[in-house]
């Protein structure tokens, strides 16, 4: 089962003044990557400040991310909403999925435990017990970058035969891994770029898209990057991930999501800022971040 081709949105959480879920410009925002032809909306989760939301509010967004797509989508074509649900705690990650597959996710994205981390073996525990509680399409999301733990492509494998285990979403930059995955999957695993920077390798190794970061603010070019390779235009895709490069540099000139929602705040959407511990951007890096936008021709009445 293939989710989607092309490019999922990994969307900022907006928050108001007083700190709450700023639905108006979750709308908005979600509505601007349906006009401009994103493939998949992926709520809560590293990008959208999941750690920091409480259960009710994660639900929340994520009923209104089903809710807004709908609303924003031609009749009958409404992309899927993937929600991250992962945890480090097997008991809240079934909850977190049952809760969401309730309230209308077309599928639940779970990063691999963090902290307490796990062996392998623990891995496929932990997966194979989430999956199993749900219905819904199931995407692992491997970063060890933040986690401190990789999944292996033998557990991966293992993984695949689980019927609702569909896709992984792989952010560790090891190509040698990524073309493992698909030697010991073939298509029972349809795999995602995690990184914004690798999105034409990946392809090249079979993957179907990006869960990106830089569709916050360049939805139709991230999508056209895909599409482009998928049709066949590679050198046409690969000069669109080298001119994209430096805006995706200075989206992760700081910790993510902080520069990437001082993007979309340039941009008119009212984000907000991040939840603490994550602060804002420093102001030389927001010069940056301002004069990027403007020559990659990301324009806004802010910029």
């Amino acid at each position: 089962m293939v989710l989607f081709k092309g490019a999922g949105v990994a969307l900022v959480t907006p928050f108001d003044a007083a700190g709450g879920v700023n639905y108006g410009a979750y709308e908005r925002m979600i509505r601007f990557q349906v006009e401009n032809g994103i493939d998949a909306i992926v709520t809560c989760g590293t990008t959208g400040e999941a750690s920091t939301l409480s259960d009710d509010e994660h639900t929340g967004v994520v009923r209104a991310a089903v809710e807004f797509t709908k609303a924003a989508s031609p009749a009958g074509k409404r992309i899927p909403v993937i929600a991250g649900a992962g945890s480090n705690d097997t008991r809240h990650a079934i909850h977190l999925c049952k809760s969401l597959e309730k309230v209308g996710a077309d599928a639940c994205m779970l990063v691999s435990p963090y902290y307490n981390k796990t062996s392998q073996r623990g891995i496929v525990e932990h997966f194979t017990a989430v999956a199993k509680s749900v219905d819904i399409p199931i995407v692992l999301y491997n970063i060890p970058s933040r986690t401190g733990l990789n999944i292996k492509p033998a557990t991966l494998e293992t993984l695949s035969k689980i019927d609702n285990i569909v896709a992984i979403k792989e952010a560790s930059f090891d190509f040698v891994q990524c073309a493992e995955y698909v030697e010991r999957c073939g298509d029972s695993i349809s795999i995602y770029s995690g990184n914004d920077e690798v999105i034409v390798p990946v392809l090249s190794l079979g993957g179907h898209g990006v869960i990106s970061t830089v569709a916050n603010i360049a939805p139709r070019q991230t999508h056209e990057l895909v599409m482009k390779y998928l049709d066949g235009d590679v050198k046409g895709s690969a000069r669109l991930q080298i001119e994209m490069l430096p805006l995706i540099r200075v989206l992760f000139s700081d910790v993510n999501p902080i520069p990437v929602k001082a993007a979309v705040n340039l941009m008119g959407f009212d984000a907000g800022g991040c939840r603490l511990p994550l602060t804002s951007l420093d102001d030389d890096l927001h010069e940056q971040l301002k004069a990027c936008m403007k020559g990659f021709g990301i324009m806004s009445p802010l910029l």
